[in-house]
């Protein structure tokens, strides 16, 4: 079962937290699979995309926010986008796009071509929580302050915190097939303790877990192997589940952002409009009946196509 455990250190300017996605991550691969788009992710992407999907859990985590996180590297390699999003309750759901053929020993450089145009964004997107609410959005290039490309999703994720947030945060992520995992352990904003080198510490102790023993091993035992020594509290245990926000409102007000002629063309082509998601695989699709009522006299215009992004 899924799960992310939350922790502190008393009387440290410190916190942490550590996901194992399981039967949550194998579910968003089932229906990538399942959805007539291929017969699933090659591994390398499932690699990069298990772990962009663990970070995003543990930095939604860590935040007090009604909306979504969206993690999102784009590049022009062979992997256009990839997106991980998570809701307020731990809710989530991935993608990655794939333009050209990928080899098993592909690296997350040559995936996204990070030494080109890659960029890594964190978007906090309060759609949904009701009129008037603005998404806040940073980017940050994928390259480190000398433009060498950044060769893992930890260091994306690490070099993001330190330039766009200013938190120095320490990360070990781990995927594969079965699991996606992460182990965040993060300065406390506004904090700093009695102990000015905590952070340092406990970080160099976080990143000495491998990534075979975040994958294998339960929290428990991670947490009592690294930190034995340090005074560690646990606090709650959320379990994060996949969720797709995709619908067949959604998709009418795509269509309708489209326009009526550009809908009708493809009516013409193919007899009737097929959508399909890109995160959980649904389809949705439209005759000419369902056509002609989204643009008939009066139709509401159920959503701006902004609203299904």
């Amino acid at each position: 079962m899924s799960e992310l455990h939350k922790f502190i250190f008393d009387g440290l300017p410190v916190r942490g937290a550590l996901v194992r996605l399981t039967d949550t991550w194998q579910e968003l691969l089932q229906r990538r699979s399942a959805s007539g788009q291929g017969s699933g992710y090659p591994q390398p992407v499932v690699h990069m995309l298990g772990q962009m999907t663990a970070a995003a859990t543990l930095l939604r985590s860590s935040i007090k926010f009604d909306g979504s996180l969206i993690l999102q590297v784009a590049g022009d390699g062979p992997v256009p986008v990839a997106v991980a999003e998570v809701d307020a309750q731990l809710r989530l759901r991935a993608m990655a796009t794939l333009s050209a053929p990928i080899e098993e020993d592909t690296t997350l450089v040559q995936l996204v071509n990070a030494a080109g145009r890659g960029r890594c964004a964190i978007t906090l997107d309060p759609r949904g929580l009701g009129p008037g609410r603005k998404a806040w959005q940073g980017v940050v290039p994928l390259a480190d302050a000398s433009g060498q490309p950044l060769t893992s999703v930890a260091q994306m994720i690490t070099g993001y915190m330190r330039q766009s947030e200013q938190l120095e945060t320490a990360l070990v992520l781990a995927a594969d097939t079965r699991a996606a995992c992460g182990l965040m352990v993060q300065r406390m904003p506004g904090q700093q303790g009695s102990d000015a080198d905590a952070h340092t510490r406990l970080g160099t102790l976080a990143q000495s877990l491998g990534a075979q023993e975040l994958l294998e091993l339960d929290a428990a035992t991670i947490l009592r192997r690294l930190f034995w020594d340090e005074p560690l509290q646990l606090l709650d245990i959320a379990r994060p589940a996949f969720h797709c926000t995709c619908d067949r409102q959604r998709v009418a007000a795509m269509l309708q952002g489209l326009g009526e002629a550009e809908v009708m063309a493809i009516l013409r082509e193919q007899e009737r409009v097929e959508v399909n998601c890109e995160f959980c695989g649904a389809q949705q699709r439209f005759d000419a009946v369902d056509v002609a009522a989204l643009f008939s006299a009066g139709q509401p215009q159920v959503a701006s196509p902004a609203a299904i992004q």
